[in-house]
């Protein structure tokens, strides 16, 4: 299947690469129309994938990724919307000059060609990764769990009648039905196919992708994201943040795992904390001695246990929130870089120098001074949707758009020059 699957998203990946502009993004608005007609059909095949869920005992916050609904499908109508009206990056120059042998040298921006994409639960990223892909001249061969199958394909349905109404070739996108892990793996090989790999998920799913990949990987991160506040914080705006950051939508990867506190504000802070957050959905606190006796004078303490050194560096996408007390900023700091995600981190302070600090010495693709980590997301940096974020170095770091599924290639013109 993936022989298959792969040589016809390769053969697709050459007619992209010549699709002009406008082409692409008429698409792209024709396909958002689409989705919000065919928005009874989604919901239809995303029940079957809500009710087997349930049946198999998944968590609420877990079903949560999965759930589709009006406002959702409405959200990826406009994404595609936002991605047709952003600049094409391809064939953008990126330099230009003439060498003293006269060599005539323009560097542009080129697709990558046939990206394979494995994901998990969020059938929104189907759309995501399609729009993307298809703006900058990739195809796309995707991978999605076994959960949302009856959502990806009637996503990916829709995706191929609009791309032949078009006129335009249907292995532009691909899905892979069979889930299996020996399938996957086969995926993580077929490197005379694929050009490039982008695992999204878990911890385990992008470790397994690391391991077993021959195709190049662009490794999109777990996200253990940190909240240090500060001797110097405003601790209402304190209590905000960490309030967001951590209960908004607690399954994602840009929601808060651990909150590092100084020890200054933290008997006056904890406590204050523990009671608002509670008022808004029970929430577990994993706590290191310190913090364990700031936290014995809330009334009718509950969810209270001490933290293990694991619990630090641990994405738990549930009501869990690991503290940690510290005495400077600097080991704030090196407390954060060691357990780190390299994902969100963010200060909460009223003090200029340490927020400078912070986000100088601080090992992360996105640093935030007063604010939530939930703001690392592709709409909110204006990249239009994203295909996932990076917490590697190498190609692409942080919320990955359009530039980062394009390669640069030299054209040269010689006019007859011999070396």
């Amino acid at each position: 299947m993936i022989e298959e699957l792969g040589a016809k998203v390769k053969e697709a990946s050459k007619c992209l690469a010549k699709l002009p502009t406008a082409d692409k993004n008429n698409f792209l608005r024709q396909l958002a129309e689409a989705l919000l007609a065919n928005e009874v059909r989604i919901l239809g095949e995303n029940q079957k994938d809500l009710a087997r869920a349930k049946e198999h005992g998944i968590s609420e916050i877990m079903v949560d990724r999965l759930r589709l609904d009006h406002k959702r499908i409405e959200a990826m109508a406009i994404g595609l919307r936002q991605v047709a009206d952003l600049p094409d990056p391809i064939g953008q120059v990126m330099q230009g000059f003439t060498n003293l042998e006269g060599l005539k040298i323009i560097q542009k921006r080129v697709p990558l060609g046939a990206v394979g994409m494995i994901f998990e639960s969020r059938p929104n990223v189907t759309i995501d990764a399609f729009s993307l892909c298809f703006k900058t001249g990739n195809a796309v061969l995707l991978r999605g769990g076994s959960d949302a199958l009856h959502t990806n394909l009637v996503l990916v349905e829709i995706i191929k009648e609009n791309l032949i109404k078009s006129g335009l070739t249907a292995s532009s996108v691909e899905l892979l039905a069979d889930t299996s892990h020996a399938e996957a793996e086969k995926m993580m090989q077929a490197d005379q196919f694929l050009d490039v790999l982008i695992p999204r998920g878990s911890a385990r799913l992008i470790n397994t992708v690391k391991a077993k990949a021959t195709v190049p990987v662009i490794e999109t991160g777990v996200g253990n994201c940190s909240i240090y506040v500060d001797e110097s914080a405003d601790l209402e705006m304190a209590v905000n943040i960490v309030i967001n950051a951590k209960t908004q939508r607690p399954s994602v990867c840009n929601a808060a795992e651990s909150l590092v506190i100084h020890r200054q504000v933290l008997n006056e802070f904890l406590p204050k904390l523990y009671e608002a957050i509670r008022q808004v959905h029970p929430t577990e606190f994993r706590a290191d001695e310190r913090a364990l006796t700031a936290l014995s004078a809330v009334k009718n303490p509950q969810n209270i246990v001490p933290a293990t050194d694991e619990d630090y560096g641990t994405e738990f996408l549930d009501y869990i929130l690991s503290v940690k007390t510290v005495d400077t900023l600097e080991e704030a700091i090196e407390h954060i870089n060691r357990y780190s995600s390299r994902h969100s981190e963010a200060i909460v302070t009223r003090d200029y120098f340490n927020a400078q600090k912070f986000q100088d010495e601080i090992d992360a693709a996105a640093v935030y001074v007063n604010a939530s980590t939930r703001f690392t997301d592709g709409f909110v940096f204006g990249l239009g949707a994203e295909i996932g974020i990076s917490t590697q170095k190498l190609h692409a770091r942080g919320p990955m758009g359009l530039e980062a599924l394009t390669s640069t290639k030299f054209y040269i013109d010689g006019t007859g020059q011999v070396r």
